[in-house]
């Protein structure tokens, strides 16, 4: 199979994004009848019409709405590339943020918010699990993980982990069911949604252990989000950060217990030695994240 023409594909993407053949071959500074070859041979290449005539204008078929998304990747990717190699770039390359599918939202919105300020910084957000997301660093496809927990194991030393934040663990919920005298009269009597975020469940366990008390698990959850709407819906008591439930808390729909757990989950940025990092990490890397 011959090998796609890019110069056939640009020619492409500027007709339509156009949606005109003379004003593309203005801007191209080519002829009409040129430019209408090149698109021609890429119709060819590709074995389907890629526009459709209608009035004076150009619209796309199917097949062309399918080439143009793929061009557009193709050549962002080239423009990309030039950003991230030219120190001197006035376009900032996206940021590819990773973080734990289980991380709190607010937490992420925190961690970018230096750069959605910026307004001209965009992002390529992905959640997923700490094996898939550390790969993601290795090829590149990601500029900095969030997560709760240092990378261990054989690949660990590859990877650098900043700590960013601390964030205390407290006990929230709809406020009338948060208004006991004591932690034990609390824990003894109202159900809990605990994460199994493995910090915050050790720090807890270990919290009842000492205490002597075996309470009532309405929920473990791996989502910090699920983890606010259960509580919203008052299935029961959230152990979790307050950025998890901030807004529920601002707006006093839900409350926090006025008691110490002595607990705190910790908040890593995971990155790994690059000769290019993005020109915007090391300023988020020290913005506090809350």
């Amino acid at each position: 199979m011959a090998a796609l023409n890019y110069h056939h594909l640009r020619y492409f993407r500027e007709v339509a994004h156009e949606g005109n053949l003379s004003r593309a071959a203005e801007r191209l500074n080519v002829s009409q009848s040129a430019l209408s070859i090149q698109i021609k041979n890429l119709e060819d290449r590709l074995g389907h019409p890629l526009f459709e005539r209608v009035g004076r204008g150009l619209v796309l078929t199917e097949v062309g709405r399918i080439a143009l998304d793929h061009a557009d990747r193709i050549f962002g990717a080239g423009e990309e590339l030039l950003a991230t190699l030219s120190q001197n770039a006035t376009v900032l390359p996206p940021l590819k943020l990773g973080a734990l599918s289980t991380l709190s939202r607010n937490f992420q919105m925190a961690f970018l918010r230096p750069a959605i300020r910026r307004g001209d910084v965009d992002f390529v957000l992905k959640s997923g699990n700490t094996q898939t997301l550390l790969e993601g660093l290795r090829t590149l496809s990601l500029d900095v993980v969030l997560t709760t927990e240092v990378p261990q194991g054989e690949h660990g030393q590859e990877f650098a982990a900043q700590r960013i934040a601390d964030q205390e663990v407290g006990i929230h919920g709809v406020p009338d069911r948060v208004k006991y005298s004591t932690l034990r009269e609390l824990l003894e009597s109202e159900p809990l949604i605990l994460p199994t975020d493995t910090a915050i469940r050790t720090g807890f366990e270990g919290l009842l252990s000492r205490l002597g008390i075996t309470p009532r698990i309405a929920a473990s959850v791996d989502d910090m989000a699920m983890v606010r709407l259960l509580a919203r819906e008052g299935a029961g008591l959230a152990v979790a950060p307050a950025v998890v439930l901030a807004d529920e808390i601002a707006s006093r729909r839900l409350a926090t217990a006025p008691f110490s757990l002595d607990i705190a989950e910790p908040f890593y940025a995971v990155t790994i030695s690059r000769k290019y990092p993005h020109p915007m990490l090391a300023q988020l890397l020290e913005s506090p994240a809350v």
